[in-house]
C-alpha cells in the first residue's frame, strides 16, 4: 500500500501530503523587451458567500503589478463580508455587481460580456493566481501567435493557505483530454478570437464542468492548446468548496455527459483509468522530478 501510494500521481487528487507552508513559484519576470502592444488581460471573478477569501484571490492579481489588467468580480448577492471587501478594491476593478444569478456559469457569462481583454480568464473567488502567472502567460502569447489557449501546473492548499499537494502536468495531450480533465482551471487563459470561435458563452447547462466543456470546445475547433512547464495557480480545498461537495453527485453525471459526447459511450471506470494510466504515470515521473527540484533548490 505505500509504494501504491508513492506511486499515485497528484492529478485527480484534492491533497496528496500533510498541510506545509507553500513553496511559491518565482515571479515571471518582465514582458519582453520592445513589446508592443501589452496585452489586455481581463479576469471574471464570480463570488458567493467567499468573505474569507475573495480579499486573498484579488491580491493574489492586484500584487503581480501587471500593467494592463481588467477585473471583474460578479456577485451572486452574498450576506457575508464579501461586498465590504470588494468595496475596499472597488477603485481597482472595472466593473462590479452583487446580485441574484443563476449560479456560477451564469454569473461568468455576465463578466466576460463585459470583459474587453486580449486575454481572458477566470478565478474563483477562493482560489489565487500565482506570482508572476500574469507575465509568464503573456509572455508566451507574445512569444507563439498561433498558440490560442494555454494553461499550468496547480498547487493545491486548504482553508488556512497551507500547501497540501500539486498537480505536475507532463504536457498537453488532446487524447487523454476526452478521457478525463487534467487541466487545472484556475491556470486556464485564452485569446479572446478563440472565445469568439466556439460561441462566446460558457455553457450554461453545466455547474461543475464548464470549464472541461470549454477546453474540450477549444480543442474541437482545432485551436492550438498549450501546456505552460509553471505553477500558474492555487486551487483552494475546503469544505463548502463546489469540487468537494457536489463531485460525487452533479459532477460526475456531467463528467458523463462529456465523454458521452467526445466518445461516442459511457465508458466504464475501469476503461478511464486505462486510457489514462500511461500519462499519470508520466505526470508521477515529473512530479517526483520536480520534488528533487525543489530539495535542491534549498
Amino acid at each position: 500500500m505505500g509504494l501504491l501510494r508513492f506511486l499515485r500521481p497528484g492529478i485527480g487528487q484534492l491533497a496528496t501530503h500533510a498541510p506545509r507552508p507553500p513553496a511559491l513559484p518565482g515571479g515571471g519576470g518582465g514582458l519582453p523587451a520592445g513589446a508592443a502592444p501589452i496585452p489586455l488581460i481581463s479576469v471574471v471573478i464570480p463570488s458567493f458567500n467567499q468573505g474569507a477569501f475573495i480579499e486573498a484571490t484579488l491580491r493574489s492579481l492586484i500584487e503581480q503589478r501587471y500593467p494592463r489588467l481588467e477585473l471583474i468580480v460578479v456577485d451572486g448577492g452574498s450576506t457575508d463580508g464579501t461586498l465590504a471587501v470588494i468595496r475596499r478594491y472597488e477603485h481597482q476593478l472595472a466593473w462590479w455587481v452583487s446580485e441574484p444569478d443563476g449560479g456560477q456559469t451564469a454569473a461568468l457569462n455576465k463578466g466576460f460580456a463585459r470583459a474587453t481583454g486580449d486575454i481572458m480568464a477566470w478565478l474563483n473567488s477562493d482560489d489565487l493566481a500565482a506570482p508572476g502567472a500574469l507575465h509568464r502567460v503573456a509572455c508566451h502569447f507574445l512569444e507563439h501567435p498561433s498558440c490560442q489557449v494555454v494553461y499550468g501546473n496547480r498547487i493545491l492548499i486548504d482553508d488556512t493557505g497551507m500547501e497540501v499537494g500539486r498537480w505536475t502536468i507532463p504536457y498537453h495531450s488532446p487524447r487523454v483530454l476526452r478521457w478525463a480533465d487534467y487541466v487545472p482551471q484556475e491556470t486556464l487563459y485564452w485569446r479572446r478570437a478563440a472565445w469568439e470561435r466556439v460561441g462566446a458563452r460558457l455553457d450554461e447547462r453545466f455547474r461543475f464542468a464548464m470549464d472541461w466543456d470549454l477546453v474540450l470546445r477549444f480543442s474541437a475547433a482545432g485551436l492550438e492548446v498549450r501546456h505552460i512547464p509553471a505553477f500558474l495557480g492555487l486551487f483552494r480545498v475546503h469544505r463548502e468548496q463546489k469540487t468537494s461537495s457536489q463531485l460525487a453527485g452533479v459532477g460526475f453525471e456531467e463528467m458523463h455527459v462529456l465523454r458521452e459526447r467526445c466518445l461516442g459511450h459511457r465508458p466504464s471506470r475501469a476503461a478511464v483509468r486505462w486510457h489514462t494510466a500511461p500519462y499519470l504515470v508520466l505526470a508521477r515521473a515529473r512530479e517526483l522530478v520536480d520534488r528533487i527540484g525543489r530539495r535542491g533548490g534549498t
